[in-house]
């Protein structure tokens, strides 16, 4: 698929990114007066879609307004994920570490919120991370291998090598390095010309 390019299958919308192999999913949404329904996951669709992979562990987190969560990645067991937020907004953002890849180091990011129900699959071969731009977020995310505690690598953030446009969180003008909140993990990641 070509960037921008659009598959639809049965109530989903794959649309191709910049990068291969990153795609960004709308779902539709039934609603009324009484909330809403909506599949988040449908396995024949989503190979439709580009997506064929079999999904073995989910997982979700909560966070406050300007964490920083990333950028991670597991070394010797990538793994794909397709993450959604189910409360808040977060940007979520992916770097692709596929040596040989025609966008090696580059980014991609996506506004993912409750609101827009949007989901972000990104493949194996990526360094993963998001910024919380509302009070607070819930995000989810389904993962094609388990996660490997050993096996944990991770990127700077801020390095100016990748140059991600991190967006102001709400009701702030423009972006604030000095209220971004991280791990004291997330402090310390090297730099991409440092792997």
């Amino acid at each position: 698929m070509t960037a921008g390019e659009q598959i639809a299958s049965g109530n989903f919308t794959f649309t191709s990114t910049s990068i291969e192999g990153v795609i960004i999913v709308d779902a539709k949404a039934y609603g009324d007066d009484r909330g809403y329904f909506m599949e988040t996951y449908k396995k024949p669709d989503f190979i439709a879609g580009g997506i064929d992979v079999d999904f073995v562990q989910d997982n979700q987190s909560s966070s406050v307004k300007g964490v920083l969560r990333g950028l991670h990645f597991q070394i010797n067991h990538p793994q794909s994920k397709l993450v959604r937020v189910t409360k808040g907004k977060v940007f979520d953002v992916v770097v692709d570490l596929r040596e040989g890849s025609a966008t090696f180091g580059k980014w991609e990011g996506v506004v993912l919120s409750a609101e827009n129900k949007r989901q972000f699959f990104i493949p194996r071969g990526f360094a993963h991370g998001f910024l919380v731009l509302s009070d607070e977020a819930e995000f989810c995310y389904k993962c094609d291998d388990v996660y490997h505690p050993n096996d944990e690598g991770g990127l700077m953030w801020n390095d100016p090598a990748i140059g991600i446009e991190w967006p102001a969180l709400d009701g702030d003008d423009a972006f604030d390095e000095a209220v971004i909140i991280l791990s004291d993990k997330d402090k310390v990641h090297p730099a991409f010309r440092e792997q």
